[in-house]
């Protein structure tokens, strides 16, 4: 299996899958995983070719959620079942950085589908445009972020990058991997042209202690 990339590794050679899913809440010890959507980012580049949406196989009520995913009982009772849509996502996060908006949400569901299916916590590292917005969007003189910035189309708005239709788990994580460029490139021109590296990227995750908060 591919080992991660280094903390060393620059943007411009990091590999990364952005991840979105969709869930019938926010709580993975309660709620079901419903859909999971990503695509790779290989440097500068999102690869469309690797792009896929899954939904998962689930008998249950999808709950109050499926007014914005739109993920009907119908749909969900042909999805495929959990055990091979994690399968399929950790084989295409092999030796890649998990890039995802808001990362305790996607990584607190596939932590508890890893342990539950396989008896092993999900170990990758991570890089969450939400905390590199926060970086952008604050300083000394304005150390907290507008109400709604940090949301993704605002952020994207922020970049000039168009609406793109939400809650969709496929659209969500492209929509995730195009922020995620802009916000290189910026923190690119911020340092001079130099890009910043993986540690720096994850410098301001912080999802495990935003895991540990519950999303609050």
């Amino acid at each position: 299996m591919r080992s991660a990339p280094e903390g060393r590794t620059p943007a411009g050679r990091l590999r990364l899958l952005a991840v979105d899913v969709e869930t019938t809440g926010l709580d993975p010890a309660r709620d079901a995983l419903l859909a999971v959507g990503f695509v790779p980012v290989d440097g500068t580049r999102v690869d469309l070719r690797g792009a896929r949406r899954v939904v998962v196989r689930h008998d249950g009520d999808p709950g109050p959620s499926v007014a914005l995913h739109g993920l009907t009982h119908d749909v969900l009772s042909d999805g495929v079942p959990l055990e091979q849509v994690l399968a399929e996502l950790l084989a295409a996060l092999a030796g890649r950085v998990l890039l995802a908006h808001h990362a305790p949400l996607e990584i607190g569901f596939l932590d508890a589908a890893c342990r539950r299916l396989t008896g092993s916590p999900l170990r990758t590292p991570v890089v969450d445009t939400v905390a590199l917005q926060r970086r952008l969007v604050t300083s000394a003189w304005e150390p907290e972020p507008a109400p709604g910035s940090l949301r993704l189309w605002a952020a994207r708005r922020r970049f000039g990058l168009p609406d793109v239709p939400a809650h969709d788990a496929l659209s969500d994580a492209i929509a995730c991997a195009e922020l995620y460029l802009a916000q290189v490139a910026e923190l690119t021109a911020a340092g001079g042209g130099q890009e910043p590296t993986l540690s720096r990227l994850r410098a301001t995750g912080g999802w495990r202690s935003a895991l540990r908060r519950r999303w609050r």
